[in-house]
C-alpha cells in the first residue's frame, strides 16, 4: 500500500506515520506538511498542486489542521475548511479508494449530562468558537462528499484531546502561551486545582489515536469511530496527578479569566474554546473497539503523566520552522518514505 499523510509532523502526524511505516502491508508512507522534515514533502494544503502527491495513493490521510492565530478566524478558516475541501477534492479526483479524516470531539453538538454519544450524535459544534465551527463545517461539507462519491470509503476519526510526550511544548505554545512555565507543573508546586462544575472531557495517547487510524487505513471500513480512553478526566482526577486539592470556583470566574488574559495576550486560547469545552459530550468508542479491533494501551493516567513529563523537560521545543509558503512539487519522488 502507499498511504499520503498530510500533517505529517504535527502531534497527530508524526504516531500515524510512525504506525504506519510499522505496519507490513504498507510500503509507502508519503508525509506532507508546511514544515521540513526529514523524509517529508513540504507542500501547503491550502494552495500547492495536490494531484501529483495523491495520484496512485491507496489512502490518504487528512490530518493537517492550524489551531492558531484564534484572533483570525478566516485564517484558520481558509487553512482548515479550505485546505480541508481541497484535499477531499484532490484524493477525489486522483481515484484514490480510501480517505481518512481526522475530525474531532469538538465536532459533536452539545450535551447536557454524561451519558457517551454514539458515532450518530449530531455533528453541529458550537458556534462560539473557530476550531468547533471549523470541524463542523467540514463534517458537513463530507456528508454531501459522501453522497457525490459513493465508491470512495470516507473514514471519520473522532478523537477525544490527544497528548504526547514529544508535543509537550508545541502544545504549550498553542493552548497555554510562553507565560505557564513547564517545570513548575509537578506534583506539589500547584496546590489548587479549580473545581468547575461540568468540566471535564477525555483524552487519548497520540500512539492509540496513530493505531486506530492505521487500523482504519488498512481495514474494510467506513463512516465514524470515537477515539478515547478512560478513564474521563475532571477537575479531582486532575488534582491527583499533580497531588493537589480541588477548590470550588464558578464556570463564569473562568471564564472572565480567560478572556482577560486573551484580551491580553497573555494566553492564545480564546474563551470562546472554554465555553467549548464546557460543552463537549462524552463518547462512546464500542464502534472503533468491535469493526476496527482498537483497545488504547495507555489510560488518561499514564497520557496525562507523560505529556506533564514533556512539559517539564521541554520535550518537543527544537520544531522546525515552517517552510517557505512556495514548495516546488516536481521534485516528489515515489520512493519517500519508504521503508529500507
Amino acid at each position: 500500500m502507499r498511504i499520503v499523510v498530510t500533517g505529517a509532523t504535527g502531534n497527530l502526524g508524526t504516531g500515524v506515520v510512525a504506525a504506519l511505516r510499522a505496519d507490513p502491508q504498507v510500503e509507502t508512507v508519503v508525509g506532507v506538511a508546511r514544515r521540513p522534515a526529514e523524509g517529508v514533502v513540504a507542500a501547503d494544503v491550502g494552495r500547492d498542486d495536490l494531484g501529483p502527491l495523491f495520484r496512485g495513493a491507496d489512502a490518504v490521510v487528512h490530518l493537517a489542521w492550524l489551531f492558531q492565530p484564534t484572533r483570525r478566524p478566516e485564517t484558520t478558516w481558509r487553512a482548515n475548511v479550505l485546505g480541508s475541501l481541497r484535499v477531499f477534492d484532490a484524493a477525489a479526483a486522483a481515484g484514490v479508494p480510501k480517505l481518512v479524516y481526522s475530525s474531532s470531539v469538538g465536532a459533536y453538538s452539545p450535551r447536557e449530562n454524561d451519558e457517551p454519544v454514539t458515532e450518530d450524535w449530531p455533528t453541529h459544534g458550537w458556534p462560539g468558537a473557530a476550531y468547533t465551527r471549523e470541524k463542523s463545517y467540514v463534517e458537513r461539507y463530507l456528508d454531501a462528499f459522501e453522497q457525490r462519491h459513493p465508491k470512495l470509503d470516507v473514514v471519520r476519526v473522532r478523537p477525544a484531546f490527544v497528548f504526547q510526550r514529544a508535543a509537550a511544548t508545541a502544545q504549550r505554545r498553542l493552548f497555554a502561551g510562553p507565560f505557564l512555565p513547564g517545570s513548575l507543573v509537578r506534583p506539589g508546586l500547584i496546590p489548587l486545582v479549580p473545581d468547575v462544575r461540568g468540566l471535564r472531557a477525555q483524552v487519548v495517547h497520540t500512539a492509540d489515536l496513530a493505531d486506530a487510524v492505521r487500523r482504519a487505513v488498512t481495514r474494510p471500513v467506513r463512516g465514524a469511530f470515537n477515539i478515547a480512553t478512560g478513564p474521563v478526566v475532571d477537575p479531582k482526577f486532575a488534582a491527583d496527578l499533580l497531588h493537589a486539592r480541588t477548590v470550588p470556583v464558578p464556570a463564569g470566574v473562568v471564564r472572565a479569566a480567560v478572556d482577560a488574559a486573551w484580551r491580553l495576550h497573555a494566553v492564545p486560547a480564546s474563551p470562546g474554546l472554554f465555553d467549548a469545552v464546557l460543552r463537549l459530550p462524552l463518547m462512546d468508542t464500542s464502534r472503533a473497539e468491535s469493526e476496527l479491533g482498537w483497545r488504547p494501551e495507555h489510560d488518561a493516567a499514564v497520557t496525562l503523566n507523560e505529556f506533564l513529563k514533556g512539559l517539564r523537560e521541554g520535550a518537543g521545543a527544537d520544531t522546525a520552522p515552517l517552510a517557505p509558503d512556495r514548495h516546488r512539487l516536481h521534485e516528489i519522488a515515489t520512493g519517500v518514505g519508504k521503508r529500507p
